[in-house]
């Protein structure tokens, strides 16, 4: 029971980043600029203050922040650059292809990064029935596309 409230929750993400990048969309058009709808990031550094603040989340010690890993900071780097990216796109693509081709892009990179065991990740070697997946996902995207 607790694995299907997880992969609710799962869902839910994916609910909500599908939303957020239609209602991005939304703002690039009001604006008139991709770049300014971007800013609506700065939206969800807020919301992850209230989050730490209100789970009574202790700031981390200079010393633990200088340990983590040089790469381990690029995240929001990621983040930000597919925001740009979804807000560019959206318009061309539509929302079902271009998140056909995020879902695509997001499963093989995290099959390679398994395998490997990138960026301390425990390894899952990539098998037949991952691969076969992997397949059926760029079979999708053909499919969905218009």
């Amino acid at each position: 029971m607790q694995h299907f409230f997880l992969y609710l929750l799962a869902l839910g993400a994916g609910v909500s980043v599908a939303t957020q990048q239609v209602l991005n969309g939304s703002l690039r058009t009001a604006l008139g600029s991709p770049a300014w709808a971007g800013l609506v990031y700065a939206v969800g550094l807020i919301t992850m203050i209230v989050a730490v603040i209100a789970l009574g989340e202790r700031v981390p010690s200079w010393k633990i922040m200088t340990d983590v890993p040089w790469h381990a900071w690029s995240g929001g780097t990621f983040g930000a650059a597919f925001i740009l990216l979804a807000i560019l796109l959206l318009p061309s693509l539509g929302a079902a292809t271009l998140f056909a081709l995020v879902i695509a892009g997001q499963v093989l990179a995290a099959v390679t990064l398994d395998h490997f065991g990138a960026f301390g990740l425990t390894p899952h070697p990539l098998g037949a029935a991952r691969l076969a997946g992997a397949v059926l996902l760029i079979a999708g995207v053909v499919l969905i596309r218009e």
